[in-house]
């Protein structure tokens, strides 16, 4: 009898989702007026008031229907024939004008909400600290090495999905995936790359760095250190030759290869193996060249996938970089964070760092006692005067281990190849070997010239003032400066 009385969009199921639904929106609402007013910026903050709290509102908001057609639908089996189809609506009762009214303003005020948590939702699945933070052991890899990149106010979808909607679709469904593998604790360790079905760099690197605006040449100066007691100084200055001199139109320099249409295949994942190389001429003709010791043959090129090469092909860690301990430890010592008068310090630090930990908390601990047992057993004097220094040497060595080692991930520097340059990686060299032939005897040219040159260099075995032209190794190994690689000798695993 109740129900002719209330009707029956007063029941149990519906109630208990209008209580859902105003529980959902105030929680969203207080929790974010918390964040605006602590300025407390944690990731999982926003999960809660963009997705957990509006879930939870039309969770609510679905039930209140659904409870009103159960309740009808047991109404009519219970043989009580009075029930209209709709709700009988009559403005002039002021009882059912007042539910009408708020009706109206608590639908809007729903939608209200949810409109703010869809735009605002969709802003934060774009930003770093959803990409970075909420999965925080499987992309603190990358989250470290991007927020201590050149890019590190680029936000991760600028990059990695750019403008339009079908790369934001695409990058979300793809998302689910990952989303799927954290969740059920399959993801790879360390993350895979490179990501195979990456946007193409022209059309997101070259928003920010316009092709035709290149410079023709760059001036690059490198500071090493010698192992030895002394740290002792060295430098080489380079003139890169990059690309585009200005108002010219002719492309030259290491941007030559994006500027033209060069494609290759590539035997491994990593894109480290290149076996064959073809270059597309302005008269549409095709070189095709290929490396004399592991030729592919017919079949295999037609079958192979052909890659055109854009930026990532060699800027391939442009935001996720990790550097070596040698290349770190002489960056701190021209920055003064690590004292260069400490004898062998680049020697003890660069051993510490290579040996392999099983946790952070255990590399750092090692990296402490291995530096001061050193200088406490071959420099006690020094140990003591230089204590503050060899102190400040440890806190940035141990910095130093967690910018580029990761354990539970996997990952130190040496697991993803960066492929510019060639001194650790093949980088340059996958196809400036020159083994890369053409039919008609062309090569992929090998000379350093190409792409740098030497304006000057400082070192132990080169005289104060003396002019240098050509690069001089600080060790005399003959002809092999020529015919080797340099990433052939300075291997990831022993730097």
């Amino acid at each position: 009898m109740w129900r002719k009385i209330l009707g029956y969009s007063y029941n149990l199921i519906s109630l208990a989702g209008i209580l859902l639904a105003i529980a959902g929106a105030a929680l969203m609402v207080i929790f974010l007026a918390i964040g605006v007013i602590t300025g407390i910026d944690n990731p999982y903050l926003g999960i809660l008031i963009y997705f957990a709290f509006p879930g939870i509102l039309v969770c609510g908001l679905l039930l209140i229907p659904f409870g009103i057609l159960r309740t009808r639908k047991k109404m009519l089996r219970e043989g009580i024939t009075e029930v209209p189809l709709y709700p009988i609506l009559d403005l002039n009762d002021s009882h059912q004008r007042f539910k009408a009214i708020f009706f109206i303003f608590a639908t809007l005020f729903f939608l209200l909400i949810l409109a703010i948590a869809s735009i605002k939702g969709y802003d934060y699945t774009e930003s770093t600290e959803f990409c970075g933070k909420v999965c925080h052991t499987v992309m603190e890899p990358e989250y470290t090495a991007w927020s201590n990149s050149p890019h590190a106010r680029v936000r991760c979808a600028e990059c990695h999905i750019g403008p339009g909607a079908e790369w934001f679709v695409k990058a979300k469904i793809s998302g689910l995936e990952q989303v799927y593998r954290v969740l059920s604790n399959t993801y790879p360790t360390p993350i895979e790359t490179p990501i195979p079905n990456l946007r193409p760099a022209r059309d997101t690197c070259e928003g920010c760095h316009w092709p035709d605006k290149f410079y023709y040449g760059k001036g690059k100066n490198f500071l090493h250190f010698a192992s030895d007691e002394n740290n002792t100084p060295r430098e080489v200055n380079l003139l890169l030759n990059l690309g585009k001199a200005p108002k010219t139109p002719h492309a030259s320099g290491i941007h030559w290869h994006i500027s033209s249409e060069v494609y290759y295949i590539a035997r491994d994942a990593k894109r480290q193996d290149i076996p064959y190389v073809a270059v597309k001429g302005k008269d549409g003709t095709i070189t095709e060249y290929q490396d004399t010791d592991k030729p592919l043959g017919r079949k295999e090129i037609a079958a192979g996938a052909k890659r055109l090469m854009d930026c990532i092909d060699c800027h391939n860690r442009p935001s996720h970089i990790y550097n070596s301990p040698g290349t770190e430890i002489d960056e701190s010592f021209v920055s003064g964070t690590i004292d260069s008068s400490l004898p062998y310090i680049r020697k003890v630090a660069v051993e510490l760092l290579a040996k392999e930990y099983k946790t952070t908390a255990e590399a750092t601990g090692a990296i402490a006692g291995g530096i001061r047992s050193y200088y406490a057993k071959d420099y006690p004097e020094l140990s003591k005067t230089k204590a503050p220094a060899i102190e400040q040497a440890i806190r940035e060595i141990q910095k130093i281990y967690r910018l580029n080692f990761f354990p539970q991930m996997k990952v130190s520097w040496t697991t993803h190849a960066n492929n510019i340059g060639h001194f650790y990686f093949p980088g340059c060299f996958r196809c400036h070997d020159g083994k890369h032939r053409s039919e008609d005897g062309k090569v992929i040219s090998k000379d350093c010239n190409l792409c740098h040159e030497v304006l000057g260099q400082k070192q132990e075995n080169i005289k104060p003032g003396a002019k240098v032209t050509e690069f001089v190794h600080p060790i005399d190994i003959g002809d092999e400066l020529q015919n080797t690689g340099c990433y052939e000798c300075h291997q990831p695993a022993e730097m």
